[in-house]
């Protein structure tokens, strides 16, 4: 799958209410790494999350800096994941620690793979498929 290099940032977020109007939080480090600008005017897209420890954190609990900036993936890594959903362009997106995003083509939605990370970006990895894995292993 081909990001565009428009992409500005890429997070997990919750959708909150205040006075009648609904709001995702953009985090500050997003403004801090220049990608973003206040006042500015963007376009969002809104992806389902699956449940998680994500979902359950509040403002009184924020990640450790150092933490949030790190991908928590490496190139070269393997692991077995289950595809979650498809993007745009028909690759299958899975997410792990902190919601963070990691791109596989060539798969199916609910496939379970083993991949290797072949690229990792800021806000998103890339993996290829090492094996499809039986539901019943």
């Amino acid at each position: 799958m081909e990001i565009s290099e428009e992409l500005r940032c890429l997070f997990s977020g919750e959708v909150e209410e205040s006075d009648g109007s609904y709001f995702v939080k953009i985090p500050e480090q997003e403004l801090r790494l220049g990608d973003l600008q206040v006042d500015g005017t963007y376009r969002v897209a809104v992806l389902p999350s699956s449940a998680g420890n994500e979902a359950n954190r509040t403002d009184a609990d924020p990640q450790p800096e150092e933490e949030s900036q790190t991908p928590p993936v490496e190139e070269g890594e393997q692991r077995t994941v289950e595809i979650e959903d498809m993007g745009d362009q028909g690759d299958g997106i899975t997410r792990v620690e902190r919601g963070f995003v990691v791109i596989v083509p060539d798969t199916k939605q609910s496939e379970r793979v083993s991949i290797e990370i072949t690229d990792v970006r800021e806000n998103v990895a890339f993996a290829e498929v090492v094996e499809r894995v039986s539901y019943y292993e």
